[in-house]
């Protein structure tokens, strides 16, 4: 598109401070986000229950919770304070022209010349960075792990096994990362200023890709899916699957009890083709009937197209920052303001521009924590029509209860960090106005608590 060319063009300033302007973007999201957290702290440290769950909670269970969000927050300091840090370290001292110039090295020395080119370059600059960046982080992922969620009883993964999954990933980045990235940088070297066009269409086939791979050859290597014994809620889940005309395949249990008190559900699979998996932690501290109304939830993100409408939104997300690269990719202001003089590195024009984008997808993860939220409660409520609302609601207080999940929000942390509502405002939208018998963390044996998952239930 001549637009983007000429943007292009405009944006290419000899001595533009790129550095600075990039370097207090940084600055500005980490401050702007530390002002939420300390604002949600306060919010942990308040000593009574949101009025929605005084009947619902016991103090001995608000108590703890409050602990662990204060703790969660305390360690969310620290770790994103590190990687400021480390962010600020690497732009300060040029170790990016540093690292390109050094895998250079490597490049020639042991690389024979027939294969020494930008990609075989970019792929040695990349997984070394990637190797460098894993390490530093080593002490935040351990100490998450071993010691905070271990305290509160969520870790239920030893030290082999956690290094094991690292060692799996990083071999999984290496098999898969580098024809996924040499393919990445061959169409941009061939195909012109259209590049953008050709990316998109090679990231749609990857997704498509992953999505029949990743259950089939990734899952397995980390964890083991069985297929649901036959008993009542088997029956229950597939009589809802017909009802909705869901193309249910399979039923599968997974063991996530392996590493994590986490709980979780979900279904994955093409249009024609679905299969849904339940973690064995659920099934253990749920009733059938809870299960299957986290499911009724599940499957109304798929009847009233939630999961189609995000796909789509993720479609025109990835259109769009291949098209704003290809504005940035011949910027040679932007390359020489992080000490590129004579090469400029695909990869590295991608980095920056990423780094540049942060405020944009500040906005853009705004925007969809909110529509986020309004899909979670249009599937609560396609439950509520299922006949599901008491079950859905007690599953979602048990829920609460075992996970220690915060209880209460800031308006501006929820807004800003939150894709599901929190339990209060389910609880009002669900028409829950409680039980007749309190539930405290005994009743539902809160010595084997759950951890809530990245995508709540």
């Amino acid at each position: 598109m001549d637009i983007l060319q000429r943007l292009g063009r405009f944006l290419d300033r000899p001595g533009f401070p790129w550095k600075r302007l990039i370097v207090g973007f940084s600055a500005g999201q980490y401050l702007f986000e530390s002002f939420l957290s300390l604002r949600q702290y306060k919010v942990l440290q308040q000593k009574k229950p949101p009025k929605a769950l005084k009947g619902e909670v016991s103090q001995e269970v608000f108590d703890k919770s409050q602990a662990y969000g204060r703790a969660k927050a305390k360690f969310g300091f620290v770790s994103s304070l590190y990687d400021q840090i480390q962010n600020y370290g690497i732009i300060y001292y040029d170790l990016l022209p540093k690292l390109w110039a050094l895998t250079g090295v490597w490049l020639v020395r042991y690389v024979p010349e027939k294969y020494a080119g930008e990609i075989v370059h970019t792929l040695i600059f990349f997984f070394t960075y990637n190797i460098i960046t894993t390490v530093l982080n080593l002490p935040t992922a351990y100490y998450g792990t071993f010691v905070l969620e271990e305290k509160y009883g969520f870790n239920k993964s030893t030290v082999k096994l956690w290094i094991m999954d690292m060692l799996k990933g990083q071999a999984l980045m290496v098999l898969f990362g580098a024809p996924l990235l040499s393919g990445f940088l061959a169409i941009i070297q061939k195909t012109g200023n259209q590049f953008f066009y050709y990316l998109w269409l090679f990231s749609i086939v990857v997704q498509l890709f992953a999505i029949t791979i990743y259950p089939i050859f990734i899952l397995p290597l980390f964890n083991k899916l069985s297929p649901l014994e036959e008993g009542k809620l088997k029956t229950s889940v597939e009589a809802l699957a017909r009802k909705l005309k869901f193309p249910l395949s399979e039923l599968y249990v997974i063991d996530g009890s392996k590493r994590s008190a986490h709980s979780n559900a979900y279904f994955y699979g093409l249009p024609w083709k679905k299969h849904i998996v339940i973690y064995d932690t659920l099934i253990e501290k749920s009733e059938s009937e809870e299960v299957v109304a986290v499911l009724a939830h599940e499957l109304g993100h798929w009847s009233l197209g939630h999961t189609t409408k995000l796909l789509g939104i993720a479609q025109f997300h990835m259109f769009y920052i291949f098209a704003l690269f290809s504005v940035f990719i011949n910027n040679r202001s932007l390359y020489q303001s992080f000490g590129f003089h004579k090469e400029f590195p695909i990869i590295i024009g991608f980095i920056l521009f990423s780094d540049a984008l942060s405020p944009m997808d500040t906005v853009v993860k705004l925007l969809m924590n909110i529509l986020s939220r309004t899909f979670e409660f249009q599937a609560d409520e396609f439950a509520v029509k299922l006949g599901y609302s008491t079950d859905l609601a007690k599953s979602l207080i048990k829920l609460q209860i075992q996970n220690l999940s915060t209880m209460d929000a800031d308006w501006m942390y929820s807004s800003y960090h939150f894709s599901h509502p929190i339990l209060p405002e389910r609880l009002g939208a669900l028409g829950w106005y409680g039980s007749e018998k309190k539930v405290d963390g005994k009743a539902i044996d809160d010595e084997k608590p759950l951890k809530s998952s990245d995508r709540e239930l």
